[in-house]
């Protein structure tokens, strides 16, 4: 005897009690947990609404730190700056393709899009390595060309105070979208604050760039802007691994290590299977097979099941929905129940 049991859950779970499956079932009966489609994605909402903010702020300081920078760009004809505001800018653009993936995520689930729309977030973390990629050619082009032909660098005090804004509105902005990315589970948004992150350090390239030419090194400029395209190489890996491992459906492997250890407390459950977890956008979802008695009903196996399902949402941070198939535990020269699956597997 099997028994499935699905059903997405739309409320958080501060606190965790394995050892109360009455408790709990007692706890729905008194206040039913609700799975109308609307209730469904109020979690999600809060956290694309976070999402949202943290890309408006974030636009509005890099839009504000790019301005000031092209001004001087335009005064001092400084190649490095020139290059750190082009990437400034792209960082601040790159906000378009996410902001949109947010709000399509918002999205209540179809009969074509059974999971929703979450996975735009994918979409939009590519976008974003490839703005990445793009921003780095830019500034390599630009470094060799003046290498090529060298010009003087003008107005260098003011070049370095430019600098100096860069560097401050990017780490700021870094920092906030990484900490809200990290706390909604956005590897998207966490991308866009690394790619922050790099325009900060290339800004105090930029300054040493100024601090060479000011010494009578005229190739200081160009060969600083070789030092940002290296710079943004390096982030251009990091923010890649965070997106391709999402998109390869790639968890943190603890996470899996607390949803078994949770499973393996709920009484009735006498071992935990193959696990799942994947990302759908910035929420999780789970798929587990656990053994139970095989004399058990099958109301007795869908109240463990339900039990199971619970444990892991309070475990597991961000998880919506859970997916739990009960199999009766094995008896001893008995015919494998799903024997008659196997041949589909082996394809």
């Amino acid at each position: 005897m099997s028994n499935s049991h699905h059903h997405p859950h739309p409320h958080s779970h501060p606190h965790h009690h394995p050892h109360h499956p009455r408790r709990h079932r007692i706890a729905h009966l008194l206040k039913p947990h609700s799975h109308d489609s609307a209730d469904k994605v109020d979690t999600a909402l809060e956290s694309s609404a976070r999402g949202m903010r943290a890309l408006w702020v974030s636009l509005a300081v890099l839009g504000a730190t790019a301005l000031a920078q092209a001004v001087v760009v335009l005064m001092s004809d400084s190649v490095a700056l020139l290059g750190d505001t082009a990437h400034n800018t792209a960082d601040a653009l790159t906000a378009v393709p996410l902001g949109i993936a947010f709000v399509l995520g918002r999205r209540a689930a179809t009969r074509r899009f059974t999971y929703g729309y979450g996975r735009a977030e994918d979409l939009a973390g590519l976008a974003i390595v490839l703005t990445i990629a793009a921003s780095a050619v830019f500034a390599g082009w630009t470094a060799v060309d003046r290498l090529l032909d060298p010009r003087p660098v003008q107005h260098l005090p003011v070049v370095a105070v430019a600098a100096l804004v860069g560097f401050a509105g990017n780490e700021w902005v870094a920092r906030y979208r990484i900490r809200v990315g990290r706390e909604i589970g956005s590897a998207a948004l966490v991308a866009d604050g690394l790619h922050a992150r790099t325009d900060g350090f290339t800004s105090l390239a930029v300054l040493l760039g100024a601090g060479g030419a000011a010494l009578g090194w005229r190739a200081a400029d160009p060969v600083v802007g070789l030092a940002i395209t290296a710079a943004i190489l390096l982030v251009l890996r990091d923010a890649a691994r965070e997106v391709f491992r999402r998109i390869l459906d790639a968890v943190d492997p603890a996470l899996v290590d607390r949803a078994e250890e949770a499973l393996r407390e709920v009484p009735g459950v006498h071992g935990v299977g193959e696990l799942r977890l994947r990302w759908i956008g910035h929420r999780l979802r789970a798929e587990v097979a656990v053994t139970v008695d095989g004399e058990a009903t099958l109301r007795q196996a869908h109240a463990i099941a339900v039990d199971a399902e619970h444990a892991l949402l309070h475990a597991v941070p961000r998880l919506t929905a859970a997916l739990v198939h009960a199999d009766p535990a094995p008896v001893p020269g008995a015919a494998d129940p799903h024997q008659a699956l196997a041949h589909h597997a082996a394809r």
